[in-house]
């Protein structure tokens, strides 16, 4: 399994992000400082409030909304999957964080979640269609 850490500055508005975009809550790791996203049987995303980040590391926490701290990537089953996650992302407190990518076999898009972390979807189609 992979869990991927990130600091939040309002733990409310990040549990209404995610779920609104349709992941599902883990409640038995998850408190009123954190709470566990889960994204697949094998990722999960730990949201915690920036002091309670800030007990794993002696280094200053990263503020994504000023800097590129990390860049995550989800793939998608199909082009309409990506434009649907981004607008409930956009619906739920989330913001377009460039324009879509085409290239024909490979479609992106990519969000930011109320704290600035980049999210991008990505659909590949390797039977080389569109």
């Amino acid at each position: 399994m992979i869990f991927v850490n990130l600091p939040v500055h309002d733990l409310a508005a990040s549990r209404s992000f995610y779920t609104g975009i349709g992941l599902d809550l883990n409640e038995m790791f998850s408190d009123e400082h954190a709470a566990c996203v889960v994204v697949s049987d094998t990722i999960c995303v730990m949201l915690l409030e920036r002091d309670r980040f800030a007990d794993f590391t002696h280094l200053p926490v990263a503020d994504a909304r000023a800097s590129t701290q990390v860049l995550l990537c989800l793939t998608a089953g199909s082009r309409s999957e990506v434009d649907q996650v981004v607008r409930d992302a956009r619906a739920h407190g989330g913001r377009e964080f460039r324009p879509p990518q085409d290239d024909g076999s490979m479609y992106a898009r990519a969000v930011c979640d109320p704290d600035g972390h980049v999210w991008e979807l990505l659909h590949m189609d390797l039977g080389g269609g569109a």
